[in-house]
């Protein structure tokens, strides 16, 4: 077993990488391990140390904190103060047998958001500055602690989603909102997809301020509806007769839990030996996509997103099922999120670019981290 380098200080971090002659797997807490493409690196370097909320303005609406703080401690503290990281990062931890829901800098760097990125928008919305070391060596800041900060490039954007390839993250400054009053859930029963989808998109087109649209077959269509509770039922009446279907209605601890466990993906916890994929496109493409896959292949699915984001767990296929579910659509990506170790081994996590892409993808990649010292092959394989 690899023993970790863990620095304690920024400039320890930037020294360690400075003097390398071997790569790195970047780690915070180890709660994704195999997420993305396997990682050949033959040293661990741990960012545990890193940790600790360093700066939180509730009337600014702005929070700073080490990017091994855990997740779950920054929400405590926001929920003291009414106030939430609007994205809604998932938990995955049943997902890859892990025992917490993960770090700030963990789900910056994967980019991962829920069931409220319709509403509020992604992870890469909400980061507003970050602090780290280059694969050089190099320490670097970027962004600031204002909302309104458009000076030079976003480079809080471009490290979000990078999956630790680019930046060792030591600080992170996030955008954080109000939370809602209340919240409710309208819930639709026995809709196939096509036409859940179509009730989704005149959900979402609507001036009810939706904030999650999700269909699960077999169990039922949810929109949800949050704010303060007068605006809420005169946002669900109007809906309602907008939509022109009976529902029933979820209350604020029903509505949460169901939320949660599609934001966490819990309808496939169960599914242990499933390949597990998230399938982006267009919300009206879904259910065709859904049907040429569900048609060559034994998997099982739900939306969320409003129909533009599938979930599929997919049965018994040596390769997870790729050619079949990237050759479904020709718009969009679909990333595996978790698998056996042979099939990771086998295929590519993330949808291939084309090759402009790819090429200006491996530029930034060069730019950053030169000697390929973090996460080689995590998102471009080899």
């Amino acid at each position: 077993m690899v023993r970790p380098i863990t620095p304690r200080t920024l400039e320890e971090l930037a020294s360690h990488v400075a003097d390398a002659v071997e790569p790195f797997r970047l780690q915070g807490h180890g709660t994704k391990p195999t997420l993305g493409n396997p990682v050949v690196a033959s040293q661990l370097l741990s960012l545990t140390k890193f940790s600790g909320v360093e700066s939180y303005e509730p009337e600014e609406l702005i929070l700073e904190a080490g990017a091994a703080t855990k997740l779950a401690d920054i929400e405590k503290l926001l929920r003291q103060r009414g106030q939430m990281l609007a994205f809604e990062p998932p938990d995955w931890s049943h997902l890859f047998g892990t025992s917490s829901s993960g770090s700030l800098g963990g789900v910056v760097a994967t980019g991962l958001s829920g069931p409220r990125r319709l509403k509020s928008g992604a992870a890469r919305d909400h980061v507003l500055g970050f602090t780290g070391v280059t694969g050089a060596g190099d320490i670097i800041r970027a962004g600031a602690r204002v909302v309104k900060n458009v000076t030079g490039y976003d480079l809080p954007k471009l490290v979000t989603g990078s999956h630790g390839s680019l930046v060792a993250m030591t600080a992170i400054i996030v955008k954080v909102l109000p939370c809602p009053e209340t919240e409710e859930t309208l819930v639709y029963l026995g809709l196939e997809d096509a036409e859940a989808v179509r009730l989704m998109s005149l959900a979402m087109q609507s001036s009810a301020e939706v904030s999650a649209a999700a269909h699960v077959p077999g169990a039922g269509t949810y929109l949800r509806l949050d704010g303060v509770a007068p605006s809420i039922a005169y946002r669900r009446d109007r809906l309602a007769r907008h939509l022109g279907h009976n529902a029933s209605i979820m209350n604020e601890k029903e509505s949460g839990k169901l939320w949660s466990s599609i934001r966490d993906a819990k309808p496939f916890a169960k599914l242990k030996s499933s390949s597990l994929w998230r399938i982006s496109v267009a919300p009206s493409n879904g259910p065709a996509v859904t049907e040429r896959i569900l048609a060559k292949l034994n998997a099982k699915h739900f939306y969320d997103w409003a129909g533009g984001l599938i979930w599929l767990a997919v049965e018994g296929e040596p390769d997870g099922g790729v050619l079949l579910i990237r050759s479904a659509f020709t718009s969009g990506h679909a990333t595996l999120i978790r698998a056996s170790d042979d099939v990771r081994h086998k295929i590519s996590a993330f949808q291939p670019q084309a090759e402009a892409l790819a090429a200006l993808s491996m530029r930034v990649k060069q730019s950053f981290d030169p000697n390929a010292m973090f996460n080689p092959g995590i998102m471009m394989r080899a």
